[in-house]
């Protein structure tokens, strides 16, 4: 068993809200490396702030290379008192990419035709010259699986590591269809419900997968407050 002397406790984090989100009835961001609005700051910096007064601490932080994602890790690590902490940015776990799409309206591209075929194919529908839902699996499960699962320089060390993995709603709706297996419809109801700055966490060893919580976002219910709650 590879995994029988290590456990991985994984922080999925959803990055805080950017100004493609406000975009009212817009089937894809205008600009697709859009920055965080003024709530999104406050959003990471009280996900930061939570960790902090929960003393949680994380072995190694990853970020998506898009703006959004890059802003949300640079304000949790404020909100932790780590202004000068590094982190790693990789582009396998961005957001789902639509070129085609970008700028368009919902109902412009979304067809009664088009909805129906995203219906009828699930993750594998590829939209426009964009990635399907299956792409972005692949892509982030394989980073997932080469950055960890299956990576020796991890297999040979033992104890626990905590790794925050900052990226967005699409991707990480993806990940965590790989790690779960739940069905594909009921994973496409559940982005909306993937909230900005929320934290799921899954743990990983010598029996596989575990589910701890799942879109966590209490930190961001009451903005600018002093957050004095814990993880669980």
């Amino acid at each position: 068993m590879k995994h029988k002397n290590i456990k991985f406790q994984f922080y999925f984090i959803r990055h805080g809200e950017s100004e493609s989100n406000i975009e009212s009835g817009m089937a894809y961001a205008n600009d697709h490396n859009a920055p965080l609005t003024k709530r999104g700051h406050e959003q990471s910096l009280a996900l930061g702030k939570r960790l902090k007064n929960s003393e949680i601490t994380f072995d190694k932080i990853y970020s998506s290379t898009l703006t959004r994602a890059i802003e949300t890790t640079t304000n949790m690590l404020k909100g932790m008192e780590l202004n000068y902490e590094k982190f790693e940015k990789f582009d396998h776990i961005i957001e789902q990419q639509i070129p085609g799409w970008r700028g368009k309206k919902f109902d412009e591209v979304m067809t009664p035709e088009i909805l129906l075929l995203s219906e009828q194919k699930g993750k594998w529908f590829q939209p426009a010259d964009g990635e399907s839902g299956r792409q972005v699996e692949r892509r982030a499960s394989n980073w997932l699986e080469d950055e960890f699962l299956d990576n020796p320089k991890w297999l040979d060390k033992k104890g626990i590591y905590n790794i925050a993995i900052i990226s967005h709603g699409i991707t990480l709706r993806c990940i965590f269809h790989y790690i779960t297996g739940w069905d594909t419809k009921m994973m496409k109801s559940s982005y909306s419900q993937i909230l900005n700055c929320s934290i799921s966490r899954f743990n990983f060893g010598p029996l596989g997968w575990e589910i701890i919580s799942f879109n966590d976002s209490y930190h961001t219910e009451k903005i600018g407050d002093i957050i004095t709650d814990k993880l669980k």
